[in-house]
């Protein structure tokens, strides 16, 4: 370097920043983003001294870190002009680079790095007519090289015109055109003014040639797509041609057949109109195009529904009340329900009624009494689910322009039913979700709208479909999921929890026979006698349906069908005694209930998706200073009603013979078991009043006494919902009576005959009553 008359001896020292595939020139103004920490100190660095940095290259751009042998020899000593802050680890750094220099070293400090450099200084310029020629030479060429290149500015060729030093013209040239990073570099590297000059002479002569290139093999292929096209209009001429001629038999196969099959189908007008237009453009396409495939996959969608294809409905209600007798024990009201819907139908046919939606909790047979209907009324049948689906095309198809469309699930189960009659059933109707994809529950109010389905068009068919024929049936676990404007388009029949006999009766003549054949047993080589299935029922199951009791007895199968394979026994009989060998423990006490009466415990009832179930409230009542405590993962509403129930008893505290000021010097502690399971909901009023008031006057609870029901502040108690399930639960914990609100005394009529004969109900008014009838004073 001392030999090389352009560098001074002096060495001096700045913030280094290397570049990945950049190449920054002397008077070329570059913006880039920084995210690494280093990088961002050493512009701290460099801005908090003079502004200065050094910018190089690094010849290996996949190292992350490089060291000096991973540097190009040359950079640029640059200003930065601003810096953005775009995060707490991106910024935007603008700077202009002013002289080039040589790199000697690097020194690495705490969090940036400095780099070791000489300047490298411009030679006086003479001028010469070499020189001019040079400059004219490259201002012609650079101009033929933006008329090639769309990307450049067009202003460009003003700024070059302008430039009078040939150094400043080949930097502006090299840092505008786009080349790689290190054919610029090999231009940075050029010292002296001739070499950099015809540097940039060969560089652009080169990328003429390859520019040029690219410009004929562009038109060669544009030249191909005109052949083509010119093929399209002499086909199109030539049909023409035809046509005056009369010979009008010869067409496209495929788009005649098409037209035939639209015809034989005796479509409405509006509908044929749109079919036969597609079979216009597929009459025109070339073949092989690619938007053929999609009109003929479009038409045979189309065409493939059945349009006026129907199975002829057989209403016959003996048979109906036969099939689903045989296939379903219980569900009394609900088969009525379904007959009396039907024998509507059957007197007239053409009348719309409403949709059918089944709520009850899993494992009643809400799907399965559905699946019942369609064989016994001489049905095709299709099983939608619903059950997470968040997207409206499901429902309404997706835009036939769109890459992988289909048609939405409705369509597509009429079509693979092969009817325009079928039974459909929407399972888990209160399952569906929404998001930015749009609402399906949005969607199925046409669906399930008998004055709008008529003419129901899916977005892939897009055509109007006729569904007021279809018999849609829907299920849900709770109605109160279901949005209330597609709740108003069903009819809603609730299917409640299983008696212990419906048990008993569903397990003895269909769950166990269905067991006993699928493990390939037969009543010869197993036997369960009655008590063993109660037992099955009471101790191993705890639920609303019979879904898991049809697994436990699946499990003694299996074990039973073990022992015959293992020969330890030719005939397998299971009794009580031999359960808890082949099950395990008994999971389940057989009551939820309190067995004696006690002080502060009341039994309360409670409604979730799964049926009723028994919540026994606890009160404690302990010398303190007023403090009140609720436990039990309560809900909003629950803490409510303890807060009422504390303030109704203090209200009535004289009435009731307890201390007037149990606020002030007792503390209260009110706690609902299992405490892990949340509960909420307005119906524990009335128990936790009765409680509150026990745990204060010592006076214990009848442990054979539920309740239900919400307390104002004047004592006066509100009806409630899911009476029906509440009742059920009590029924199954073996209690004898239940109290509940006077204005829920309509709903007894509803309630399940076995549990009228074994509950006496108490509709109550007032906590006094309350208190009178649970209360052993």
């Amino acid at each position: 370097m001392n030999k090389d008359n352009n560098i001074i001896e002096e060495t001096e020292q700045f913030p280094f920043l290397p570049l990945r595939g950049v190449v920054v020139f002397p008077g070329m103004l570059l913006h880039f983003d920084i995210g690494k920490k280093k990088s961002v100190d050493t512009i701290n660095k460099a801005m908090e001294e003079d502004q200065t940095v050094f910018l190089c290259c690094q010849s290996n751009s996949q190292v992350s870190e490089p060291a000096f042998e991973d540097l190009f020899s040359v950079g640029v000593i640059a200003k930065i002009v601003q810096v953005f802050k775009n995060s707490d680890n991106m910024a935007r750094v603008i700077v202009e680079g002013h002289q080039r220099a040589y790199i000697h070293k690097l020194i690495n400090q705490k969090s940036y790095c400095v780099a070791e450099v000489s300047r490298i200084h411009e030679e006086k310029i003479e001028k010469s007519l070499e020189r001019t020629a040079k400059m004219r030479s490259i201002k012609n060429i650079f101009e033929q090289y933006v008329s090639l290149s769309p990307r450049l500015p067009a202003d460009i060729l003003f700024k070059v015109a302008l430039c009078e030093n040939p150094n400043e013209l080949a930097d502006f040239i090299a840092g505008s055109i786009f080349l790689d990073f290190k054919v610029k570099q090999y231009i940075l590297e050029k010292c002296y003014t001739d070499e950099r000059l015809d540097a940039i002479i060969e560089v652009l002569n080169n990328e003429m040639f390859l520019m040029r290139l690219e410009v004929e093999i562009g038109e060669k292929t544009r030249q191909k797509l005109d052949k083509s096209q010119r093929e399209y209009f002499l086909r199109e001429q030539l049909k023409l041609i035809r046509e005056e001629l009369g010979e009008n038999d010869i067409d496209n196969n495929e788009a005649s057949e098409y037209r035939n099959k639209i015809e034989k189908l005796k479509l409405p007008k509006a509908t044929a109109k749109i079919l036969h237009s597609e079979c216009d453009k597929l009459d025109k396409m070339i073949p092989g195009n690619h938007e053929a495939s999609v009109i003929k996959t479009y038409l045979d969608t189309c065409l493939g529904m059945p349009w006026h294809k129907f199975t002829k409905e057989e209403i016959n209600i003996e048979k109906i009340r036969k099939q689903l007798d045989k296939n379903h024990f219980g569900l009394k009201k609900v088969k009525e329900l379904i007959i009396e819907y039907l024998a509507v139908k059957k007197l007239a046919p053409n009348t719309k009624g409403q949709i059918i939606c089944l709520v009850g909790p899993p494992g009643v047979g809400k799907t399965s009494i559905a699946q019942s209907i369609a064989p016994a009324i001489n049905r095709k049948i299709q099983r939608i689910s619903l059950g997470g689906v968040r997207d409206e095309a499901e429902i309404r198809g997706h835009r036939k322009t769109y890459i992988g469309s289909m048609p939405g699930r409705i369509i597509s189960a009429i079509k693979k039913s092969g009817s325009s009659n079928p039974l459909i059933i929407l399972d888990e109707i209160d399952k569906l979700g929404n998001d930015y994809k749009g609402d399906p529950a949005s969607a199925l109010l046409e669906v399930l709208d008998s004055e709008q389905n008529h003419s129901f068009v899916d977005h892939y068919l897009d055509i109007p479909f006729d569904l007021s024929k279809v018999m849609f049936i829907t299920t849900a676990n709770n109605i109160n999921d279901v949005p209330p404007a597609l709740r108003d388009r069903m009819e809603v029949i609730e299917i409640e929890s299983y008696t212990q006999e419906e048990k008993f009766n569903i397990a003895r003549k269909h769950l166990i026979p269905k067991q006993v054949k699928n493990c390939g047993l037969s009543v010869k080589n197993f036997r369960m006698n009655n008590v063993t299935v109660h037992t099955l029922i009471n101790n191993y199951t705890k639920e609303a349906g019979v879904r898991n009791l049809e697994r436990v007895i699946a499990s003694v199968v299996r074990k039973s069908a073990l022992k015959i394979i293992e020969q330890v026994e030719e005939t397998v009989k299971i009794t009580e005694n031999c359960l808890e060998e082949l099950l395990g423990p008994k999971k389940y006490i057989k009551s939820n209930k309190n067995t004696k009466n006690e002080i502060g415990v009341v039994n309360g009832l409670a409604w979730t998706a799964v049926g009723g179930e028994i919540l026994p409230i606890e009160v404690a009542v302990m010398s303190g200073t007023g403090k009140v405590e609720l436990t039990g993962s309560l809900g909003d509403v629950m803490k409510e009603s303890a807060k009422t129930a504390i303030t109704c008893i203090r209200s009535q505290a004289k009435n009731l013979k307890v201390s007037s000021d149990f606020y002030k010097s007792y503390d209260i502690h009110i706690h609902a078991p299992e405490g892990a399971v949340p509960k909420d909901g307005p119906s524990a009023g009335i128990t936790m009043a009765a409680a509150i008031y026990s745990a204060l006057s010592l006076h214990p609870v009848k442990h054979n006494v539920a309740m239900t029901g919400e307390i104002t502040l004047r004592g006066h108690v509100l009806p409630i919902g899911g009476l029906k399930e509440k009742t059920m639960a009590a029924y199954k914990a073996g209690i004898d009576t239940v109290l509940i609100p006077k204005g829920n005394f309509p709903d007894l009529a509803e309630i399940d005959e076995a549990v009228k004969q074994n509950i006496k109900f108490y509709p109550v008014e007032t906590i006094n009553e309350v208190l009178e009838l649970a209360v052993i004073e």
